[in-house]
């Protein structure tokens, strides 16, 4: 409450000069007259008023995209549907779904990080006479580095150094750096779910299928379907038997349940839907939306003006760090950015 009391106060700042309650759908080179070769020298923002349903076209020169991430629901599951749930939303759609807090409702959470770690360790308190599984795909819940040499990985200045290493060496940083920030839980809630988990098997028994709350190892959802009773049954395979002769997965049990929390994290491509009419004008010739160190797209030369562009916030891992989707640079990174547009400095390769 207290963070987002914060945030609100820093909002209301920027109150008389924020449009809210627009759906951005495109963003489209302008041109004052379609046949000339002359560079694009601003940009159309078109929105859908989300209360009237009107669109509207704005013109900039200067188009900065920091729409966040877009939670990621991993396939077979669907995008939609009221009781599959983001974890993005589960403070504000579980209580509407699971209205009696006394009721022994079968809940499943999907996910091996903070965030389904926290769902799942909730829930317990929130609905104490449910029975909720987690399931993960590896083989158990791991600890996140945040140890004060790996952290130094989000450093502001790490940034220069990440961007001017081949890509390969990227690739590698991130992999070897998931484990600040991919599919791991702090180890204070690890060893909270630990004790709780432990306190099961003395109330109950050692016959682990009796349990109320259990983590469900090397498990992979496959399929899932619509009960005539409103309830939902998800098909759980287990990613770790490869005894078929083939390789393929061994499937282990079929769940049924009131509700399935999604924590699969998000995706960061937004920008390259809302970016599609600008794709040929790209510097890339596979049309891939890189950026220069100062966050600009890189246009090919002579497409667009000196004193026109568009940056992107918050999706370039791959080429500024793990960072780039952290509080850790928000600061650093958008003075860079204003410092690129009204400073006059040169977008760096």
């Amino acid at each position: 409450m207290e963070y987002e009391d914060y945030m609100r106060w820093c909002a209301s700042w920027f109150d008389e000069v924020v449009a809210y309650g627009q759906d951005v759908f495109e963003i489209a080179p302008g041109y004052s007259d379609e046949a000339t070769s002359e560079a694009i020298r601003y940009f159309t923002v078109k929105s859908k008023d989300i209360r009237t349903g009107a669109i509207i076209q704005r013109r900039a020169r200067h188009v900065v995209i920091a729409v966040g991430g877009k939670p990621n629901i991993p396939k077979p599951l669907p995008e939609k549907h009221q009781k599959i749930v983001h974890s993005a939303n589960y403070a504000t759609a579980i209580p509407k779904l699971l209205a009696d807090t006394q009721k022994s409702y079968e809940i499943a959470v999907v996910g091996s990080g903070q965030s389904a770690a926290e769902v799942f360790h909730n829930l317990q308190k929130q609905y104490p006479n449910s029975r909720t599984k987690l399931l993960i795909r590896g083989s158990c819940l791991r600890p996140s580095d945040d140890s004060p040499f790996v952290n130094e990985i989000f450093d502001p200045e790490r940034v220069d150094t990440f961007y001017r290493q081949s890509p390969s060496t990227r690739s590698s940083s991130i992999s070897q750096d998931r484990c600040t920030n991919y599919g791991v839980v702090r180890l204070e809630l690890l060893e909270a779910i630990y004790s709780d988990l432990y306190t099961q098997q003395l109330q109950y028994s050692s016959h682990e299928d009796e349990w109320p709350h259990r983590i469900l190892n090397n498990s992979v959802v496959t399929g899932w379907e619509d009960l005539p009773n409103g309830r939902i049954a998800l098909h759980i395979c287990d990613e770790g038997d490869r005894s078929d002769p083939k390789g393929a997965t061994a499937c282990k049990q079929t769940l049924t349940v009131d509700v399935v929390v999604v924590a699969t994290g998000y995706r960061r491509d937004a920008h390259e839907n809302l970016l599609r009419p600008t794709r040929h004008l790209l510097a890339d010739s596979d049309g891939v939306f890189q950026v220069g160190r100062n966050y600009q797209v890189k246009f090919g030369n002579g497409t667009v003006s000196d004193d026109a562009g568009i940056w992107l916030q918050g999706c370039n891992e791959n080429t500024h760090g793990l960072s780039d989707t952290l509080l850790s640079v928000l600061a650093t990174r958008g003075g860079e950015m204003v410092q690129s547009i009204f400073g006059g400095t040169e977008n760096p390769p």
